[in-house]
């Protein structure tokens, strides 16, 4: 049976004022960097889209420096009243420009147009918004007596999800009474300095919110300097290891977003038809750059050729291609790094004895590229079991009973999220209670919403964010 073709729908890049080059946003304005300037480019076709100031020691000092004059003379002082006006304003103005964000979220990062415009976007205005209402209520909202914010928050966000980490960072600091210093992935920096002018636009104060670009050493100066008051890191388990040993011993608080290999578990009365779907944007989604990803697929043994099947007739119609044609399922990986990667845990999996499978599309030219990939025949000691992918890549295991569904699903040395798909509520419930998973779904993957916290357990780090639970990290109680 021929696959339906669909006709290009390119999203216009014209709503996207690219400058050539930009600054640090420092105290309220844009500033040159230090260090060397560096290039940000697109992943889909590796064009240069901008170079990017590279802030040093120096710089972060100044950032620093810029936060803490804000903290004391004017942000701390503010009614909490006053502050939500703030986050509401500069939600709006996300509502307002969000085909803007979108787009150039897509060409920065190389997520599909249609995951940019419809989830990452709107849920990071909503975050604003969210935390926008709780700005004059926090002595209502459970964190503890008296709660106060900590000063200067240092925050380092990763290049999967841009904009949305942006916004679990920064609203909830700044909702709080905090300032902030931001750091973007090198790879993915533009939407943060996009961010930056619609903090300008809402008339934020100069110095609450600063954005410092560049890679490791810049990300290190605002881990070790002594004017940040919390930390807030979302990336991978080695640089949050090493950051947790870098503040051992300090007066500084941190919470830690790392890595996942999450489990999704389907039983044999689920609905398979829906179990695919939701298996399919457990790990394709996003190109299965996301910590959460149910990157291991457990399914009861008497399914699994059903389920093996349907799965690889669905991944059969996933469009691979251009991030801005509104067709696209799945888009280009982030960079060259990560997709070398990704071939080399893949060639691992294959050597080790697993059965490989891919959907055999045409993949462009130029970019970096990888096909939607499942393998079969998985055991628990494989590489691609055990360690974080960060791709378009399913290992699927097969299990008998609840209770060895869950002794696998645990074997592991992360504990961010899991998925179960069956009819029955009690199981749900016995399965969520025994999983060690920060987050459980149920009959479904990936939905987020700003009232709910996220975060994990193990090397999937500590701490919360999203929800009532996001707020109490920035802020401390007592006396």
């Amino acid at each position: 049976m021929s696959r339906f073709e669909y006709a290009p729908a390119p999203e216009s890049r014209a709503v996207v004022d690219l400058q050539s080059s930009y600054g640090l946003f420092i105290n309220g304005e844009f500033v040159d960097g230090t260090g060397t300037a560096f290039k940000s480019i697109s992943p889909a076709t590796e064009e240069v889209l901008a170079e990017v100031s590279d802030a040093g020691e120096a710089d972060v000092d100044a950032a620093v420096k810029a936060a803490r004059t804000a903290y004391t003379r004017v942000w701390s002082r503010m009614s909490g009243a006053d502050r939500g006006k703030y986050l509401y304003r500069i939600a709006r103005i996300l509502q307002e420009r969000a085909r803007e964000f979108a787009v150039l979220e897509s060409l920065d990062n190389g997520k599909p147009i249609k995951e940019s415009r419809d989830i990452d976007i709107p849920l990071a205005a909503a975050h604003f918004f969210y935390n926008a209402g709780w700005a004059d209520k926090l002595d209502y909202a459970s964190l503890g007596p008296n709660p106060r914010p900590h000063g200067v928050v240092g925050q380092i966000i990763p290049w999967n999800f841009p904009m949305l980490m942006l916004a679990w960072k920064i609203a909830p600091a700044l909702a709080t009474g905090n300032t902030v210093v931001l750091k973007p992935a090198e790879t993915t920096p533009l939407t943060a300095l996009l961010f930056a002018e619609v903090c300008q636009q809402a008339d934020l104060p100069a110095g609450v919110v600063n954005i410092v670009t560049g890679a490791g050493p810049t990300g290190q100066a605002i881990v070790d300097h002594p004017g940040i008051d919390k930390l807030a890191f979302t990336g991978s388990t080695g640089v949050g290891k090493m950051i947790a040993r870098a503040i051992a011993g300090t007066r500084k608080k941190a919470t830690l977003e790392l890595g996942g290999k999450a489990a999704n578990i389907v039983f044999d009365d689920a609905p398979i038809d829906q179990a695919v779907e939701g298996i399919v944007n457990g790990i394709f989604f996003n190109q299965g750059h996301v910590c959460c990803a149910g990157s291991r697929l457990l399914v009861q043994e008497s399914i699994a050729e059903e389920v093996e099947s349907r799965l690889k007739r669905r991944l059969g119609t996933l469009r691979v291609g251009d991030p801005l044609d509104k067709n696209t399922d799945v888009g280009a990986i982030n960079s060259r790094a990560q997709l070398d990667r990704i071939v080399a845990l893949t060639d691992a999996g294959e050597g080790e004895g697993a059965t490989r499978w891919d959907n055999g599309c045409e993949l462009p030219s130029k970019g970096f590229w990888f096909r939607p990939t499942v393998f079969t025949g998985v055991t628990q000691t494989h590489r691609i079991a055990q360690e974080e992918i960060f791709g378009p890549v399913l290992s699927v295991l097969t299990f008998r009973t609840p209770q060895e569904a869950v002794a696998k699903a645990n074997n592991t040395p992360y504990g961010l999220s899991a998925g179960i798909w069956t009819e029955k509520g009690s199981r749900i419930l016995w399965m969520a209670d025994q999983l060690k998973a920060g987050v459980v779904w149920a009959n479904t993957f990936n939905q987020f919403d700003p009232t709910s916290p996220f975060g994990g357990y193990k090397e999937s780090g500590y701490g919360r964010e999203g929800g009532r639970h996001g707020l109490e990290p920035y802020v401390k109680t007592g006396a």
